[in-house]
């Protein structure tokens, strides 16, 4: 059976979880879909680094800098080590 994911409009899909390091961080998402009609939950996760533009406004870009890879290693790890866990705890 095809996959298909369901959208409520009403509800706004808010992070389960975010792992912070400076300026680089990694959300985890919370999402749902049907499958052989069932409701089955899965996780995605999102990777962004924060920066300020030369007006001074905060954005966000999935590009990194080489200092950086340890900060992204770091929040990636974070993130991994929550999901391994909750999975072996079946939550």
């Amino acid at each position: 059976m095809e996959t298909k994911k369901i959208i409520d409009s009403s509800e706004k899909n808010t992070p389960e979880k975010k792992f912070r390091a400076g300026a680089v961080s990694a959300t985890i998402w919370k999402n749902e879909t049907i499958k052989d009609n069932k409701v089955v939950d899965y996780r995605t996760i999102s990777f962004t680094r924060n920066y300020q533009d030369a007006n001074g406004e905060w954005n966000t870009t999935s590009s990194l800098r080489i200092n950086d890879l340890p900060k992204a290693r770091l929040v990636i790890d974070k993130a991994y080590e929550y999901l391994m866990l909750k999975q072996e705890n079946n939550e």
